[in-house]
């Protein structure tokens, strides 16, 4: 156990997060899949909290990495999704721990800025930075759940704009110098990301909506989905690393966006085929990619230490 503790890393988080958002994003086909997902969910984040208590100074160490400080926030989101799972039966606990978790999000920001931002460097700048600012919009799709509806539109207006600043810098990292260093090719898959959570945090937490606002996010949402589709077989072909969990929730979310979409517009009277068809094909390629991640983590929690290095190097 001990071993296994030691070999658990903080990008793990990432499939966390994605595993709890496809369990509730999938309840609506059977209680079975939402039961399942957010089991396997609650035991890696169980693992993480062991690791966190038993040997804080390997956490503290992997955070001097930018790759793998960009993708800690999932765990903090991870937990925000977590507690509508037990809000059911616990209420109150379920508002601590979002709470908790929107607190610890806050606090991470400013650690992260601190340590990354004030002393920025391009070359070590990723596309997990966007996890960092623009994934506090997770806080805002449970909200009204919890009577925080005005807390978050705040979230909201937060997580939009730090995407709008990002953006730019990010892409021009990507293009300026587009030979990242082979862990962190998964993290283009994050570009997916923010719009869709964007999108899934404006549905939930604005009683109005602006269906021009919407429309913007939705085909900014959907070019970037198309580029990191045509980039994703290029990056499934390298060896696995921890940083794969980014195949995992940018996907879930963009399935969790466009249905959330293609539901708003039916209630104005739309009735688009194609979009029914493409939420289709979103979910089934969300589930695919978590499967074949969970798979992968799988095989490397539990190989022996020489296989272990391999990876790693």
């Amino acid at each position: 156990m001990k071993e296994l503790i030691k070999k658990v890393p903080i990008p793990i988080s990432g499939l966390m997060l994605a595993l709890a958002s496809l369990g509730n994003f999938l309840s609506s086909y059977g209680t079975i899949y939402k039961t399942l997902l957010g089991t396997i969910s609650f035991l890696i984040l169980f693992l993480l909290i062991i690791k966190i208590l038993l040997i804080p100074q390997e956490i503290l160490k992997d955070l001097e990495n930018p790759l793998v400080a960009g993708i800690a926030p999932t765990f903090f989101m991870g937990i925000m999704i977590l507690s509508t799972y037990v809000k059911p039966y616990y209420p109150e606990i379920a508002l601590i721990l979002w709470s908790l978790a929107l607190v610890g999000h806050i606090s991470y920001i400013l650690f992260f800025t601190k340590r990354f931002i004030f002393y920025f460097d391009i070359k070590k700048t990723f596309p997990s930075f966007f996890v960092v600012y623009v994934g506090i919009a997770a806080a805002a799709i449970p909200a009204p759940s919890y009577g925080m509806n005005i807390m978050g539109r705040y979230i909201f207006w937060v997580a939009f704009v730090s995407y709008l600043v990002l953006l730019p810098v990010l892409l021009y990292r990507v293009y300026r110098y587009p030979n990242l260093p082979e862990p962190a090719i998964p993290s283009i898959t994050i570009f997916t990301a923010p719009a869709n959570l964007c999108i899934a945090g404006y549905m939930s937490s604005f009683d109005i909506k602006n269906m021009n606002f919407l429309i913007f996010l939705f085909v900014l949402s959907s070019i970037f989905f198309i580029g990191v589709l045509f980039y994703l077989p290029r990056m499934l072909r390298i060896k696995f690393y921890p940083s794969f969990s980014c195949f995992t929730f940018p996907f879930v979310i963009t399935a969790i966006a466009a249905k959330n979409f293609y539901g708003y517009l039916i209630k104005k009277g739309f009735t688009l085929t194609f979009l029914s068809i493409y939420v289709n094909l979103l979910t089934l390629l969300a589930v695919i990619m978590v499967v074949f991640v969970l798979f992968k983590y799988i095989i490397f929690l539990f190989s022996s230490p020489k296989e272990t290095i391999a990876i790693k190097n």
